[in-house]
């Protein structure tokens, strides 16, 4: 387990690393307004792989259950993977009808940028199928735990992400239409070359003629997956929310103030999600045969995850403010240095949290997960848009942290429940 969570490390590292060269030459070349509307059409893309109805993760836990029983195990991919197709396509069109019908007021974005903003999201409409099949194949492979691929393809996407960006405006266009374009390309790129490893494990030809799953292996899909998509259109409205409600009430300038910050602090969480990756379908091995195991795995990784991430924290509040400076500039720095520091102190909460949040879902109690972002969800909003009103982008900032501390509470004390009840049977 300690070499995938080593790739998966590198996987995000590596790009992570692209971006921070990237950002500046992005911001100077497109502007402050456009690149804050880059970085919404970023998170959109990356949302709508909640489009994928959770099935992406119901794969996961499928395959690494059946993985030697592969008559039962290719129906349920075939299905799955025609449910993701289909379903990717229904949400590109709902993106579609959104843009024609309401446009982009709700962004506030100035006069001259408005057609091309509404130009470049019906653009990043057409990526919608490529990142849910996408994220299906991932589930697969993360089932039979080769994660070795994965995290290759992940960095492949993580590059392209910010490679074909820079290429296009600095050798084309500095257009955010041609910009959003490049995003659309690389994410059927990634698509693509997600069949090679797949085909290691199982034929395409096998997965074409095979039979689709019955009708009760499919309701067991599509109900682990029903609960897990509530989650996961949710818990990304938690963390992305933020950003649609400071442009609207602030203007999108106001976005890139905290976005870039933020967005740093949200990448850092691969060093996590490097070893939570890799537990999941561990646990979900582990829960049925040996709690002990189980347990004492739980325990570690959230002990070694908090002194981790806490000593990174403290870092980046130290010299937040240094960081800034040199990086982007002095006027940047003074508008995101403060609240940078408020984002690292809920870093250490949200990474953490991770690993409850992985044990509860191995032991398919998905709709638990769920329920709880519910209740998060109908406190945050609220207290986002007021903070933001009163605070700016530093009240933005105080409501995501203490929202990721509450999630961290929630979920150790019902993974503890969980344990307990593992030991009881």
């Amino acid at each position: 387990m300690k070499k995938n969570t080593l790739w998966n490390l590198f996987s995000s590292v590596l790009p992570m690393l692209i971006g921070v060269i990237s950002v500046p030459l992005l911001i100077k070349r497109m502007g402050i307004e456009s690149f804050g509307v880059l970085s919404i059409i970023w998170t959109l893309i990356g949302y709508f792989s909640i489009f994928d109805f959770g099935i992406g993760r119901a794969l996961t836990q499928q395959v690494s259950q059946l993985k030697s029983e592969t008559d039962k195990l290719v129906p349920i991919i075939k299905t799955g993977m025609l449910f993701m197709l289909i379903t990717g396509l229904i949400g590109g069109l709902i993106l579609v009808l959104v843009i024609i019908f309401w446009g982009v007021s709700w962004l506030n974005v100035s006069q001259s940028i408005n057609s091309k903003t509404i130009s470049a999201f019906l653009i990043a409409a057409i990526g919608i199928p490529f990142t849910t099949i996408t994220s299906g194949i991932k589930g697969i492979l993360e089932g039979f735990e080769d994660f070795k691929n994965v995290a290759i393809l992940k960095m492949i996407l993580g590059l392209s992400n910010f490679l074909f960006p820079i290429i296009i405006v600095l050798y084309i266009n500095n257009s955010l239409i041609y910009v959003v374009l490049s995003l659309v390309i690389s994410r059927f790129f990634v698509m693509i070359i997600h069949f090679i490893p797949l085909m290691k494990h199982i034929y395409l030809k096998t997965i074409l003629q095979s039979n689709f799953a019955t009708k009760k292996e499919t309701k067991s899909t599509l109900t682990f997956g029903a609960w897990m998509t509530l989650s996961n259109i949710v818990s990304p409205l938690m963390v992305n929310s933020d950003r649609f409600l400071i442009s609207s009430v602030l203007g999108a300038s106001a976005v890139a103030y905290y976005t870039v910050p933020f967005d740093i602090i949200i990448r850092l969480l691969v060093i996590p999600a490097a070893l939570t990756t890799t537990l999941f379908p561990r646990f979900s091995a582990l829960y049925r045969k040996n709690n002990d195991e189980l347990y004492h795995l739980y325990r570690k990784s959230i002990f070694y995850i908090g002194i981790l991430m806490s000593i990174i924290s403290l870092g980046i509040m130290i010299f937040s403010y240094f960081g800034l400076s040199i990086w982007i500039s002095k006027d940047f720095a003074e508008h995101s240095w403060k609240l940078t520091c408020i984002l690292a102190i809920g870093l250490v909460f949200n990474s953490m949290s991770q690993v409850p949040y992985a044990l509860i879902q191995a032991r398919t109690d998905v709709k638990l997960t769920s329920l709880i972002h519910i209740v998060e969800f109908v406190l945050y909003v609220p207290l986002l848009f007021l903070f933001i009103k009163t605070g700016g982008i530093l009240g933005a900032a105080i409501v995501w942290s203490l929202r990721v501390i509450l999630d961290f509470v929630l979920l150790t004390f019902f993974a503890k429940k969980k344990i307990n009840l593992g030991y009881a049977t």
